[in-house]
C-alpha cells in the first residue's frame, strides 16, 4: 500500500504541527492521526501509522502506543456504521449490558467485530460524557440516548435505509 497524503491533507499536516514549539512536533500526533483514519479507510494499518511517524519524526512505537490507547482509532477496518456502546457505571446501571448483548444477538457480531456486509461495527467504550442519557453510544458523530430495543431496530433499519 502506498501511503501518501494528498497535497492538500500534507498541507494541513504541516498547519497543525505549526501550532507547537520546534522540537514539540509529536504534540501534533493526535489531530495527524484524525486525518490519517479519515484519508486512508477509516482505520490505521501499520504502514499508514508508520508515514505517520515520519512527518512527526517520532518512532513508530510512539505512533502504536497511541493509537492502540485511544478508542477513537481504529486498528482494524470497520463498518460504515460503527456503534461505540458506553459500558461505564451509570450506563450499565441503566441496562447497557443488556444493550450489548441485544445488538450482538440482532447484528451477528461481537464485541470488537464487523458484520459480513461490512455496515455495522460493535465497539465498547468508557464514559462518553452523557450519563443523564444513559444507556446511550455514539454513532459517528452523533449521540443516540436512552436506549431500548426497540430504538436499537429503528437506528439499525435507519443505517440499512440509508446505505441502500
Amino acid at each position: 500500500m502506498d501511503v501518501q497524503f494528498s497535497q492538500e491533507k500534507l498541507n494541513k499536516v504541516n498547519e497543525i504541527i505549526s501550532r507547537y514549539p520546534e522540537g514539540k512536533q509529536k504534540s501534533a500526533l493526535l489531530p495527524v492521526l484524525h486525518l490519517a483514519q479519515t484519508e486512508f479507510g477509516g482505520w490505521l494499518d501499520v504502514p499508514v501509522m508508520d508515514y505517520v511517524a515520519g512527518l512527526l519524526s517520532i518512532e513508530p512505537i510512539e505512533v502504536y502506543e497511541v493509537a492502540s490507547f485511544y478508542s477513537m482509532y481504529n486498528l482494524k477496518p470497520v463498518g460504515k456504521y460503527m456503534f461505540e456502546v458506553c459500558q461505564t457505571g451509570p450506563c450499565m446501571l441503566n441496562g447497557s449490558d443488556d444493550i450489548i448483548d441485544y445488538i450482538k444477538q440482532k447484528l451477528n457480531i461481537k464485541v470488537g467485530e464487523t458484520t459480513a456486509d461490512g455496515l455495522f461495527t460493535l465497539k465498547t467504550v468508557e464514559c462518553l460524557g452523557a450519563c443523564g442519557y444513559a444507556p446511550m453510544m455514539q454513532m459517528g458523530k452523533t449521540y443516540r440516548e436512552h436506549l431500548t430495543k426497540e430504538k436499537v431496530d429503528a437506528i439499525i433499519d435507519e443505517c440499512r435505509t440509508k446505505a441502500n
